[in-house]
């Protein structure tokens, strides 16, 4: 974003020389339209993590990607689970991918739209986070720690069906990923549909698994879970340590998941929405903090822009087929923090997008996000449209919100 207006020059003359020379000695003819491509590729959403605000920030792109299907479509009730075959969060962007695609197994009709799980949320955002203990002089000498009974009994509220009874990973309308990192193994554990519809031993209620995902070492104790079997043992923490960006791993789930995705042979036949939800604050400011979270952040960031700049690379014969949202010119610290949440997430779609470039760096676009998730909605839409594409057990229904959000 800084670099000079010539080293800029170069890096875009080098990059449009490399693409024309590969097009012009490969076979590969690109379609008539964007339209007829899209057709026949998997589509992907991916939402990053990041607690409170940060999180929040990411759910506001959700609800305006929600928003803008429905107008396009011109059907106001469409749901984001239609128009993509998987859904992958972490952290705070796990619960909410676990929201939109958790149902009812007897209709198959999700339990939450985007608004609606964004509007759950923040209306228990308190609850979500309350902090523990009782004195706040002691809280003030360290970071403060919040109530993971609290959390978890929001989580067990917003995962139940009907009768009552906890949902679980093959409780979904569509598959989802939902990374974290197992204590025991010292590895990445991914919660998995596919793992669930193979073995009871990998099915997991929908509730721990997003406890699992949220689980910040500091903030809230370690989350200790079983498998609906009882076999599978997991003592886990934030995903966002490892996976703040979930999209390589549902990239590379879907490439090597021959059963669910068989037509599936490289990025090529990949569709991608990568939702961000910003930096806590610009690396320098960080830096001049010299504190052990400020390094933790630009940590995870650097992990979270690293995973950018790799999948960049891999879609650069097909840039239009990656779209990463990402906040880039805003802090997300706020003394009110639900104030903080609506700005943020406000923010993040009015600010001009910005895309990694093949060989390094990051190119400012003319377009904002806001304007770069609507023109893949009307990609999706005329995907939608398509006479080939397999019909939604939901499609049609309409959601309904109960009074408390949901």
């Amino acid at each position: 974003m800084e670099a000079s207006k010539l080293t800029f020059e170069i890096f875009s003359k080098l990059e449009k020389r490399w693409l024309m020379e590969w097009g012009n000695s490969n076979a590969w003819s690109s379609p008539s339209s964007s339209e007829e491509v899209i057709k026949k590729k998997t589509r992907i959403l991916t939402i990053d993590g990041g607690g409170g605000i940060k999180g929040l920030a990411a759910g506001a792109a959700l609800v305006h990607l929600e928003e803008s299907l429905r107008s396009s479509s011109g059907d106001p009730n469409a749901l984001i689970p239609e128009f993509f075959d998987v859904i992958v969060g972490t952290g705070f962007g796990g619960i909410l991918a676990a929201m939109i695609t958790a149902a009812d197994p007897s209709s198959g009709r999700p339990l939450f739209s985007a608004s609606a799980a964004v509007d759950f949320l923040l209306s228990r955002f308190r609850r979500l986070f309350r902090p523990t203990g009782v004195l706040p002089l002691l809280r003030s000498r360290r970071r403060t720690q919040f109530s993971s009974r609290s959390l978890e009994s929001v989580l067990r509220e917003a995962f139940v069906n009907p009768e009552g009874r906890a949902l679980t990973l093959k409780d979904t309308c569509k598959p989802i990923l939902i990374p974290c990192y197992d204590l025991n193994t010292a590895a990445p554990f991914v919660f998995s549909c596919a793992g669930a519809t193979d073995s009871a031993s990998f099915d997991f209620e929908l509730w721990r698994a997003c406890r699992a995902t949220s689980a910040t070492p500091g903030l809230f104790k370690p989350c200790r879970l079983a498998s609906v079997d009882g076999k599978t043992l997991c003592v886990a923490v934030d995903g966002g340590l490892v996976l703040n960006n979930p999209a390589a791993v549902a990239v590379t789930h879907v490439l090597h998941n021959k059963r669910d995705f068989p037509t599936v042979a490289g990025v090529e036949d990949l569709v991608l929405l990568s939702l961000g939800s910003g930096s806590s604050a610009r690396p320098v400011e960080k830096a001049r903090r010299c504190s052990k979270m400020a390094l933790l952040e630009i940590v995870l960031d650097g992990v979270s822009d690293t995973v950018d700049q790799f999948l960049a690379s891999a879609f650069c014969w097909n840039p239009t087929d990656y779209i990463r949202i990402q906040a880039n010119g805003f802090g997300t610290e706020e003394k009110d923090k639900l104030d903080g949440a609506r700005k943020a997430g406000e923010l993040m779609l009015k600010e001009r997008a910005v895309e990694s470039l093949p060989f390094g760096g990051k190119r400012l676009l003319t377009q904002s996000n806001e304007e770069r998730i609507q023109g893949l909605v009307q990609r999706l839409v005329a995907r939608a449209s398509a006479k080939d594409m397999p019909s939604s057990p939901f499609k049609g229904n309409v959601v309904e919100c109960l009074s408390d959000g949901r």
